[in-house]
């Protein structure tokens, strides 16, 4: 079964619909009420297995909701937009979290912020909104990576599990992330550029 696009039936005509209350969506609505878990149990009950477990959940979801939506024809419009929403302010926030609390570095918050606003504002200034461009491979690998790395960050501060080893390896996978990040965005600004350019010819 394929990772990227999970849930894809080819040759088959996808029906995109207007409704909001579809499952994959509610999938991703129930995603991002986790994120203040996520933030409680970190930085104020500091209690990280829990907090791991709620990030694994949180970014397995991201998978499902997709794998939902394609399998079971249930692609909306609100979903296009929302799910990469969530994704983007749940990493933020979740970066954020570990960063304030001292468990991830300083690079990887500006690492994975200051692309993001760029993009936010060059969207706001050419489309008033998002440019609606499809998701890059190397936008999903990235995604994956950072979503791996993460819980595994935080897997390395649990009390019997702490080891340099696994935190070094959290840390190279997010580093390679951010550069991924880097680069999908380069191509997002770029690919956004050269469709508000079509659109005024």
């Amino acid at each position: 079964m394929r990772l990227i696009g999970a849930g894809t039936r080819d040759g088959f005509e996808y029906t995109v619909t207007n409704k909001f209350w579809t499952i994959p969506n509610l999938i991703t609505v129930v995603r991002f009420l986790l994120v203040p878990v996520f933030v409680y149990l970190t930085a104020f009950a500091v209690d990280y297995l829990p907090a791991t477990w709620v990030l694994a959940i949180l970014f397995s979801t991201d998978w499902v909701d997709g794998f939902v939506a394609r399998r079971f024809n249930m692609i909306s419009t609100v979903g296009m937009w929302l799910d990469p929403l969530a994704d983007r302010l749940s990493l933020i926030i979740v970066t954020a979290t570990l960063v304030l609390t001292g468990i991830a570095p300083m690079w990887l918050v500006w690492a994975i912020l200051i692309p993001d606003i760029i993009l936010a504002i060059n969207s706001w200034l050419l489309f008033r909104g998002s440019p609606e461009l499809p998701v890059t491979n190397i936008g999903k690998i990235r995604t994956a990576l950072l979503m791996l790395a993460v819980p595994l960050l935080m897997l390395g501060q649990v009390d019997g599990i702490h080891q340099p080893s696994v935190s070094n390896i959290a840390l190279t996978l997010l580093a390679i992330a951010c550069v991924l990040h880097w680069v999908a965005s380069i191509d997002y600004f770029v690919k956004a550029r050269a469709k508000a350019q079509r659109e005024k010819l």
